[in-house]
């Protein structure tokens, strides 16, 4: 393809959807990288607003629970620092910066040496991350987690070649507006460009391969980015890339214009029934394995809990009546 990188381009190997993925339920874009302040909770003084964007951690959680798009999007419930995705986020910040380096600085030894690191800059710009290791006192714990996101970024050395790969783009912030007047955005990894001007877009994951019958939400999130960038670009991205360092695969997808115009049509689809929802104040839980993940089982009614009072105007529905979701034709 020309990228001048390739390693050979494993598929799926085990791994239960959301077993072992970084964050289940944290709703986090590139783990901790803020496009929507999801689970930070709203700024003093703050009013709530309807949503006015789609990001693919946004989408993905309306799939799979509205009542938690709500408490995160519209409530901005806190939530608590979860160890798996903050260390997502150094991991992430480690494979960003080490292609600030030249290529034969790019090593497996350099690279892990710069995780205790990343850390410390994490910690410094989120304060609050200091809880997950509060009890902690002789540091065992961290030493261990810190191992981990180590070990998460030597593996990548055997994924891919960072003295072959100079990337066009770094987490790169991307957004559009559909001609529906749907704003999408989000963070990509980062955005490799081959001499012939094919483009690849690659998302690094912490956690282990799906196996292939629960493959498709991180794909999701891909084709999400590659109609992002076809919008912004008029080129379809010639390949999408997972890289799971949980479990050493090497997922790729090479989408089509079809593929895309499916998937605008499911977030058309999606935001409809999102605009519903905000409006008539309609956002019902829906039960899965991954409520065990939640933090808001204190106000969702699944747990006998009750949702904060709805801070936004509720439009009754046209005919009365509650609706009663459209999901089933997203």
């Amino acid at each position: 393809m020309g990228w001048s990188t390739e390693q050979a381009e494993a598929g799926t190997q085990g791994g239960e959807a959301g077993a072992g993925t970084e964050a289940a339920g944290s709703g986090t874009e590139a783990a901790g990288s803020g496009t929507e302040a999801a689970g930070s909770g709203a700024r003093s003084g703050e009013q709530p607003r309807p949503p006015v964007a789609l990001s693919p951690s946004r989408a993905s959680d309306f799939m799979q629970c509205p009542l938690l798009y709500r408490f995160r999007v519209i409530d901005r419930l806190p939530e608590k620092p979860n160890p798996a995705a903050t260390r997502g986020t150094v991991v992430h910040a480690v494979l960003e910066r080490l292609f600030d380096a030249p290529a034969a600085e790019r090593t497996a030894v350099g690279a892990r040496a710069m995780v205790p690191g990343e850390w410390e800059k994490l910690l410094a710009k989120r304060p609050e991350l200091a809880e997950l290791f509060a009890d902690d006192v002789a540091g065992e714990r961290l030493a261990q987690w810190l191992a981990q996101a180590e070990a998460l970024v030597e593996r990548w050395f055997s994924l891919e070649d960072p003295t072959r790969l100079e990337p066009a783009e770094r987490e790169l912030y991307v957004e559009t507006v559909l001609d529906s007047g749907l704003q999408l955005r989000g963070f990509i990894d980062r955005v490799d460009v081959a001499p012939t001007g094919e483009v690849r877009i690659v998302d690094y994951k912490t956690g282990k391969a799906p196996r292939p019958q629960f493959a498709e939400g991180a794909l999701f999130q891909m084709k999400f980015y590659a109609l992002v960038m076809w919008r912004l670009r008029g080129v379809v991205p010639r390949r999408l890339q997972l890289v799971y360092l949980g479990s050493g695969d090497v997922v790729t997808y090479d989408p089509s214009e079809a593929d895309l115009r499916a998937v605008e049509r499911k977030l058309l689809a999606l935001w409809e029934a999102i605009r519903l929802a905000t409006e008539t104040g309609d956002w019902r839980p829906r039960p899965t394995k991954l409520c065990g993940w939640c933090d808001h089982q204190a106000h969702c009614p699944e747990f006998g809990g009750t949702p904060p009072v709805y801070p936004l105007p509720i439009r009754p529905p046209e005919g009365g009546g509650v609706p009663q979701g459209r999901m089933g034709d997203i």
